[in-house]
C-alpha cells in the first residue's frame, strides 16, 4: 500500500513539475513604468493571460484574457511614439506558428489592444508564406521575417529567400491603434 502511495505521489510531483516549468512570468519596464505578464501555459488550446500594469495611474486594473497557444516572450517599446510604453506578447500555437498580441498604454491611464493584420489578407505580402515567422522589435519598428516557399504546396522545403516586413503602429479607426507595413524586401536566406 505504501509503495502504491509513493508511486502516486511521485507521478503527481512529476506532473506538477512539468506544468510549473511551462509557466511564463516576466516583468518588462521602461523607467518606472511597465507590465507584468503571466500565463500558466498549461494547454495549447486555452490559457489565461494576465497583464498587470506597473506604475500606471492607481485606477488601472489588471487585464485577463483567454488565448490559444503559449506565451513565449514579451518585448516593450514605445510603439505609437506617444512617450508611453507599449508591449508585444509573442504566442506559439499548437502548430508552432508564432503570432503576436500587443497592448498600448494610453497616457498610463488605460490599456488598449493594438490590431495586428493577418498576413493572409494581403496577396503581395503573403505570396509564398507558410509561417515560421521571426519577430524583432527595434526602436518602435517591428521586423517580421519568414522563409518564402514555392506556390506549389507539394514542395515542403523553402526557397533560398526570406521576406522581411517592417511595421509601425498607426492610428486606426475610432481612436484605435494598428500595425501597418511600410517596407518589405526579400533577401537570401542565411
Amino acid at each position: 500500500m505504501y509503495k502504491n502511495l509513493f508511486f502516486a505521489f511521485l507521478l503527481i510531483s512529476i506532473a506538477s513539475f512539468g506544468q510549473k516549468a511551462n509557466k511564463y512570468d516576466s516583468t518588462v519596464k521602461m523607467g518606472k513604468v511597465g507590465y507584468r505578464i503571466t500565463c500558466m501555459n498549461r494547454n495549447l488550446d486555452r490559457n489565461a493571460l494576465n497583464i498587470r500594469p506597473i506604475g500606471f495611474k492607481s485606477e488601472v486594473r489588471e487585464a485577463s484574457l483567454e488565448l490559444r497557444g503559449r506565451v513565449v516572450s514579451t518585448e516593450i517599446d514605445d510603439l505609437n511614439n506617444d512617450g508611453f510604453p507599449d508591449i508585444i506578447i509573442l504566442v506559439m500555437d499548437a502548430s508552432d506558428k508564432l503570432s503576436l498580441f500587443s497592448i498600448a498604454s494610453i497616457e498610463n491611464q488605460r490599456m488598449e489592444p493594438i490590431y495586428f493584420p493577418d498576413i493572409t489578407n494581403d496577396i503581395q505580402l503573403s505570396k509564398g508564406y507558410r509561417g515560421k515567422d521571426e519577430y524583432k522589435l527595434l526602436e518602435g519598428v517591428l521586423f517580421r521575417k519568414f522563409p518564402i516557399f514555392e506556390s506549389d504546396t507539394t514542395i515542403k522545403t523553402p526557397t533560398n529567400k526570406v521576406r522581411q516586413i517592417l511595421y509601425r503602429v498607426m492610428p486606426g479607426d475610432q481612436g484605435t491603434w494598428k500595425f501597418k507595413s511600410f517596407k518589405t524586401f526579400e533577401m537570401a536566406a542565411n
